[in-house]
């Protein structure tokens, strides 16, 4: 059995900005690793680091420009490893709506329990920095 997270969340710019801030490195990291690299081409290896030891890879399993993109994990931890994770965006009335998704966790153990958190956390930082220009230290993210 997998397990998986989800989390919608609005956030109030064009699909276009939120596909750039979850799909490029520059953007990536004003809210989540410390350092990143890769490019949004389907394919492409993707590299997040944030601290040793979590200096994680992965690779671009999605990349349909200002609609979806995703990222299968090849390098993280144990539990990470079987996982991908992805952006859904659909345009509304008030922006964007984001259908964030994280799946095939092999347990329901703490670790996916704090991730579920901490992707909530994170996705709050995204809506923050995309609506209000707000870059919290790295330190001070989950």
């Amino acid at each position: 059995m997998a397990y998986h997270i989800y989390h919608d969340v609005v956030i109030k710019v064009p699909c276009a900005e939120v596909y750039k801030a979850v799909s490029q490195p520059e953007h990536l990291v004003n809210w989540w690793p410390l350092h990143c690299s890769g490019t949004p081409e389907v394919g492409a290896s993707y590299n997040f680091f944030f601290e040793e030891p979590y200096n994680w890879y992965g690779k671009v399993i999605k990349a349909s420009k200002d609609i979806s993109f995703a990222i299968e994990m090849t390098v993280a931890d144990e539990d990470w490893n079987p996982t991908s994770f992805g952006f859904d965006l659909e345009a509304i009335e008030e922006g964007c709506l984001v259908k964030f998704w994280h799946i095939n966790w092999p347990y329901c153990n703490h670790h996916f329990r704090r991730s579920s958190y901490c992707w909530a956390m994170l996705l709050k930082l995204l809506k923050d920095y995309l609506e209000k220009g707000i870059i919290v230290p790295f330190e001070g993210r989950e």
